[in-house]
């Protein structure tokens, strides 16, 4: 059998092409849909490679299966790769990859997309328009909030963090952080003060989550931590589902604890917590933080290269698991 790669879900060019290129075969899963669990753990066991999504659960059992067949690599289409058991991987000797800094700029875009659409109530106001319900002006209709002079409270200091921190400049925003560091940038070209979480949430006006999901991280905004905001603050989440309760915060947002919310990833996705869809002062859209046609082709470019050089025993540009190479 010739060398042969997985794809488990259709991205954009040119990724399908730099892979067939590389293999003499590629089972690439063209339909739009994810693989079953069963369909994967077949198609791993005779893969050299496999380019895989952050919505395949690359547990154990799944690198096990990869490993008996010879599999030296996974490449994840994601900077995040929390879908990945890395510890096992490594274990087994199999190199994990990811595409760090490329969505950077793109996703710091999006998370301002929702802070100014909660702000101003884009989504309600857009509905209202085409709904026939606008008559004409009026002083008191969908009175929203300012967002320049306010304060924008980061929590993770990251490439995305910095970048969505910066944008604040040009709104003279007050800039907040919490980070498990000191961040020379920030400080010198923000004037930002690094607090802790709970001063972040009393002072900020606008929460923005930029951390990865980890044991830590594991919801890190609950119940309590949601009652410390401000009754006119947002919070924005564009990072990992999980680091928020969504149940807690569905019961925020109906009682009017906080003005609002502005969601991009989801605990369960695609599931929404129960009673989330009815909140009206809720912007909630279908995971696009990455989702510029440029950023998902650059995406595409890298985890296929990531998985090329894998695949011929080469060091990838982008390895989670140096020591696998040790």
């Amino acid at each position: 059998m010739g060398t042969r790669a997985v794809l488990t879900k259709t991205i954009p060019d040119p990724a399908p092409d730099i892979l067939k290129d590389a293999v003499e075969e590629l089972d690439w899963n063209k339909e739009d849909r994810d693989l079953s669990r069963e369909e994967l753990l077949e198609k791993v066991k005779f893969a050299r490679g496999v380019l895989c999504l952050l919505t395949d659960t690359i547990d154990r059992t799944v690198l096990e299966a990869a490993a008996s067949g010879g599999c030296k690599i996974f490449s994840n289409y994601a900077v995040g790769y929390n879908n990945i058991d890395v510890e096992a991987a490594t274990r087994l000797g199999i190199m994990v990859t990811n595409t760090p800094g490329v969505l950077t700029d793109t996703t710091a875009d999006l998370t301002w997309a929702l802070i100014m659409a909660c702000a101003r109530r884009i989504p309600e106001a857009d509905s209202y328009t085409r709904a026939g319900k606008f008559k004409g002006w009026s002083p008191t209709l969908l009175l929203g909030g300012d967002v320049f002079e306010k304060t924008l409270g980061i929590v993770g200091a990251g490439r995305i963090g910095t970048e969505v921190a910066l944008r604040g400049k040009g709104f003279r925003m007050k800039i907040l952080y919490v980070d498990t560091m000191i961040h020379e940038k920030m400080e010198r070209k923000l004037d930002a003060r690094r607090v802790t979480l709970s001063e972040l949430l009393c002072q900020s006006d606008f929460v923005s989550l930029h951390v990865p999901l980890t044991e830590e991280t594991w919801h890190m905004i609950g119940e309590e931590q949601l009652r410390m905001m401000k009754s006119d603050a947002y919070l924005i989440n564009t990072c990992r589902g999980p680091v928020v309760d969504e149940t807690a915060l569905v019961r925020i947002l109906k009682d009017r604890v906080i003005a609002g919310a502005g969601l991009d990833v989801y605990e369960r996705e695609p599931a929404l917590a129960p009673g989330l869809m009815e909140c009206a002062n809720a912007v909630l859209l279908p995971h696009v933080g990455s989702g510029s046609r440029e950023t998902r082709s650059k995406m595409a470019r890298m985890a296929a290269e990531n998985c090329v050089a894998g695949m011929k025993g080469l060091r990838p540009p982008h390895i989670v698991n140096e020591e696998v190479l040790s």
